[in-house]
């Protein structure tokens, strides 16, 4: 085990560590585990990223847990194992496991209409392009809870095209952290979709709707049923959409511009409570954290003898939800991969390129983030850094090295 620097004063609960094993006793080799420390070592000297935390769990306990380089480019201090994150889209997880719970509480069905719980949703149309003119036309079906966590909603992000729907999306508030979940999901719901329900996996703001769900089912803010349901029940203390000023000492930062592109590098402040609660990318967390949510998700939805969600609930999650018939578009699955209900889920053993077993399941975040469950290895890891041109790198990468270390 790798140690870092002392832990820094808090006000906030610390979180329980996981147990911890040799890494031989694991089936992990050592030596490989650190020839992944000192790959990561030669990219913070070349200037790739500031630093990172890596944390290896096999079989229920950590193998391998250590951080590397500088917290922050700007300072002296070193990364941390208790540094602090902006997590980003890893926030869409957390979230769909809590529209699922509220699925077991039979509160709703995944093939409900959006509508049901946010009207506004109910008189949207496709924006079918054609002849360099936009024709709104209505959908075939209304979408559901179940294309919002599959985002095969017909939703988009600006960020994901430049077609007139996209345009739509970049020329107004809907990046806005000053807006509420409701007034987000309005302004959602008063674009066009970009194809009908169903019929593609685009990637798109879905699980920020899906926040919206909770709070119009709950009767909560986001925040709240996050942290009823799965964020203390877990000791995930120290994940929210904002931590506080006391923590000013252990927030992990970006350079301030891209180290390949010289392109200015720009994230929000993570000591501001927002007023929109992002489903699809609000939270901030530590790498324990994140791993006491990924432990709880490799024992079948338990930890510490709390069930946050079901056994079968979480291998409907955890299984392909797009099949044959739905169109794969953008970058952000590697061939090989289909996606469950708030997961990318590994389909071939073969094909993408890098290694993984059929059944893993992961997702990541902008900002250089990344996990992944291994159910045929019994294996997760963390990854936590914040360079977000070098997220496609670094998720590439530390998955070369980590299934290099299985023996």
């Amino acid at each position: 085990m790798t140690t870092a620097a002392a832990p820094r004063p808090t006000t906030a609960p610390k979180t329980p560590s996981l147990p911890e094993a040799k890494p031989e006793t694991l089936g992990l080799s050592r030596p490989r585990l650190q020839a992944m420390s000192d790959a990561f070592k030669r990219e913070i000297d070349k200037g790739t990223i500031p630093g990172v935390t890596v944390l290896v769990a096999r079989r229920g306990q950590i193998g391998w847990f250590e951080a590397l380089g500088r917290q922050s480019p700007s300072g002296s201090a070193p990364m941390a194992l208790d540094s602090i994150f902006r997590i980003f889209s890893m926030t869409k997880p957390i979230v769909s496991v809590g529209i699922m719970a509220l699925v077991e509480d039979g509160h709703l069905l995944l093939a409900d209409p959006v509508a049901k719980f946010i009207p506004e949703f109910a008189g949207q149309k496709v924006g079918m392009v054609g002849g360099g003119k936009l024709e709104l036309v209505p959908p075939k079906r209304p979408m559901t809870v179940q294309d919002l966590l599959r985002h095969t909603s017909g939703l988009t992000y600006e960020h994901q095209g430049d077609g007139p729907v996209h345009k739509l999306y970049q020329e107004s508030r809907v990046r806005s952290r000053k807006i509420t979940n409701a007034e987000h999901a309005a302004l959602v719901a008063s674009f066009p979709l970009v194809c009908h329900p169903g019929d593609e996996f685009n990637y798109s703001r879905s699980t920020d709707i899906l926040g919206r769900i909770i709070e119009v089912v709950s009767g909560k803010s986001l925040g709240a049923f996050l942290t009823d349901r799965i964020l203390a029940p877990l000791q995930m203390a120290e994940t929210g959409f904002a931590t506080a000023e006391s923590n000013a000492g252990r927030l992990a930062e970006p350079f301030a511009a891209d180290p390949w592109t010289g392109d200015k590098v720009a994230l929000f402040n993570m000591l501001e409570q927002p007023v929109m609660e992002s489903g699809g990318g609000g939270l901030v967390s530590t790498t324990m954290d994140y791993a006491r949510f990924c432990l709880m998700l490799r024992n079948g939805g338990t930890l510490d003898g709390n069930r946050i969600i079901g056994r079968k609930t979480l291998e409907l999650m955890a299984s392909d939800h797009l099949g044959p018939g739905v169109t794969i578009n953008g970058t952000l699955l590697s061939a090989g991969h289909g996606f469950g209900l708030g997961f990318a889920v590994r389909r071939d053993a073969g094909i993408a390129p890098f290694p993984g077993s059929v059944g893993q399941y992961f997702w990541s975040g902008i900002a250089g983030t990344f996990f992944w469950i291994d159910p045929t290895e019994d294996l997760f890891a963390v990854f936590m850094s914040q360079g977000p041109g070098q997220r496609n790198y670094t998720r590439t990468l530390v998955r070369n090295l980590v299934y290099a270390a299985v023996d």
